[in-house]
């Protein structure tokens, strides 16, 4: 199975292309973060910069491996469902689950070890540049040099080829499963991150302005319920299209289109709401935290500006990660439907109609996206600025909330949009005979 793995890489490259990229940003990250392990151990080194590095590497270390792991599954959970024929043609040729699992979960750690390979360059020099960062904010002495060692190389390449090998399992394990079970298990999961998220951003109430950790509790709190509701995306989308309905023959064709979808297109919902979550709550609260410092006239000690850089640092990786993620899924999904764009050109539409349809439909996920990462997000702000500042909603909000959803809806809208005018380059006869 490995050597019939390597030939389905060599004769469609551009499949895993997806899983490459993925596996190279998280890869990069791993390695950029770890290597501050690397430079934190050197001998010399005072235990303040020790202490600011080892936190970076270990705080956005961990995020960046749930990134890579979630990065992976997304695109690799489309490639599954897209080869469903290719995979029940190789069971009735005599293949055996466990042997077309072993095929997949090759196929990924295959393209995860050159993507691995590729980030070292990258990983380096981003390194030496985050190291620049540190140093120039005072959270590190300027006599520290930067090291790319053991650490920082083996965890990267290790991290990366066990979320792509775990991901892989699991989207050939979810292909095959029984729907009932895993959708009772996604269920329990959804509902509990749901609760533990409401007492967390509820615990802020009975905390002081002054506490050093008051961000974490309504930060993490938002986060959960974001996850909550990414875990509930099929139900919620489901939800609001039994009560939907958008004029036109467009409209009335995209609704129609989502609700047969729905499953499908849970990823991209996750994506969404996750990214609207995360961000506007972590760079709002820190918006709200430095003005409160500034107005105060409190000089931030090392502890405050290392936060302060994680913070961003963390945003700016979810950011690129989701991003990554919302192009994959949304290229693929658009990608796979060329039959069935010829067959409504076939049947009259025009290529303008048939964009109208796919624009419609991004519309629908982007708002319901962004309406309930808002929804997390303001869970977690209101009290926190509530406690910090006396105020219900601070000003920042809507201008990063603004920018936000401007870049959710311009990747939205323009991957599925340009995709669509790429598949509609074919004519409608061939899109059918080929996708056939």
């Amino acid at each position: 199975m490995f050597l019939l793995a390597m030939r389905s890489i060599r004769q469609r490259p551009g499949r895993f292309l997806a899983t490459l990229l993925s596996a190279f940003l998280g890869a990069a990250i791993i390695m950029t973060f770890n290597s501050m392990h690397d430079t934190a151990g050197q001998p010399g080194i005072d235990s303040t910069s020790s202490e600011t590095l080892s936190l970076s590497a270990s705080v956005v270390g961990g995020y960046g491996t749930l990134l890579v792991f979630f990065a992976v599954a997304s695109t690799l959970t489309v490639n599954v469902r897209q080869r469903a024929a290719e995979l029940e043609l190789l069971r009735c040729s005599g293949a055996t689950p466990a042997q077309i699992k072993r095929m997949v979960v090759g196929e990924a750690v295959a393209v995860a070890l050159v993507g691995a390979a590729l980030a070292i360059g990258p990983a380096m020099l981003g390194g030496r540049l985050l190291l620049d960062v540190f140093q120039d904010s005072g959270q590190v002495a300027g006599s520290v040099d930067h090291s790319f060692g053991p650490i920082a190389l083996m965890s990267g390449i290790d991290i990366t080829l066990l979320a792509a090998a775990g991901a892989a399992f699991l989207a050939v394990r979810r292909a095959t499963r029984r729907r009932e079970r895993r959708d009772g298990k996604r269920k329990f999961f959804a509902y509990a991150a749901l609760v533990v998220g409401a007492v967390a951003v509820t615990s802020t109430f009975a905390m002081s302005a002054t506490d050093e950790a008051l961000m974490a509790a309504p930060a993490q709190g938002a986060i959960l319920l974001s996850v909550g509701f990414a875990l509930l995306a099929t139900r919620l989308l489901k939800g609001l299209l039994n009560g939907l309905s958008l004029s036109g023959a467009s409209g009335w064709l995209a609704v129609r289109n989502l609700r047969e979808r729905a499953e499908h297109l849970a990823g991209i919902l996750m994506s969404l709401i996750l990214f609207t979550a995360v961000s506007t709550a972590t760079l709002t609260m820190q918006a709200v935290e430095s003005d409160t410092v500034e107005k105060l006239g409190i000089v931030k000690d090392v502890d405050a500006k290392t936060l302060e850089t994680l913070n961003f640092t963390v945003v700016g990786i979810i950011v690129a990660f989701v991003c990554v993620m919302l192009v994959n899924s949304l290229y693929a999904a658009t990608t796979y439907r060329a039959r069935e764009f010829g067959q409504q050109r076939l049947a009259g539409a025009t290529p303008g109609q048939v964009l109208g349809v796919v624009g419609a439909e991004g519309l629908v996920l982007t708002v319901t996206g962004v309406f309930f990462g808002t929804v997390a997000a303001l869970a977690g702000i209101v009290p926190f600025t509530v406690v910090r500042s006396d105020e219900v909603l601070p000003g920042q909000f809507f201008g990063i909330w603004f920018t936000v959803v401007a870049i959710a809806a311009a990747v939205t809208m323009g991957t599925s949009l340009a995709t669509t005018r790429r598949v509609l380059r074919t004519p409608a006869v061939e899109a059918v005979g080929l996708a056939a």
